[in-house]
């Protein structure tokens, strides 16, 4: 699956998802956000700890998440209400480990203090914190205008 990441004038951008179980999808124009598209936040991290269940795989799947369109109209039967119904615990515990990285890599001094145990152990937390440096890297190199695309 290809994940593309179209950066937008304004301090937003939109995903076009191909080469799915289902139609092609988009996102439409969404605030990026104070660092990076959150949904880049979760292909990151997701594949850097192998996360093979999480949001991503659901989408890859054929799950449509809440704002996810097809590319093409037509009639299409998609599997994702079942791929959701089978996969949803799993994608509730990469949504955490995601949330944590991404708080930790943003927070202040990297510091998660007053929220509960951590989804994921340090090493993890490390192996995400590195990963997300570089997703941050590659986005701050593509121009306006520009795609970032991400294989799945």
């Amino acid at each position: 699956m290809e994940i593309s990441f179209h950066k937008l004038p304004g301090d937003r951008y939109e995903i076009v998802v191909r080469g799915r179980r289902g139609p092609d999808v988009r996102l439409p124009p969404r605030p990026t956000g104070p660092t990076i598209p959150h949904d880049l936040v979760h292909a990151a991290v997701e594949e850097a700890l192998g996360l093979t269940d999480g949001f991503w795989d659901a989408v890859a799947q054929g799950a449509a998440f809440e704002g996810f369109e097809p590319l093409a109209p037509g009639r299409h039967r998609a599997p994702g209400p079942g791929v959701l119904r089978r996969k949803g615990e799993a994608v509730m515990r990469a949504e955490l480990a995601v949330a944590w990285a991404y708080r930790v890599w943003s927070g202040p001094a990297g510091e998660c203090r007053g929220v509960g145990r951590a989804p994921i152990d340090a090493a993890q937390t490390a192996v995400a914190r590195a990963a997300l440096d570089e997703a941050a890297t590659r986005w701050a190199a593509v121009p306006e205008g520009g795609v970032l695309r991400w294989e799945w």
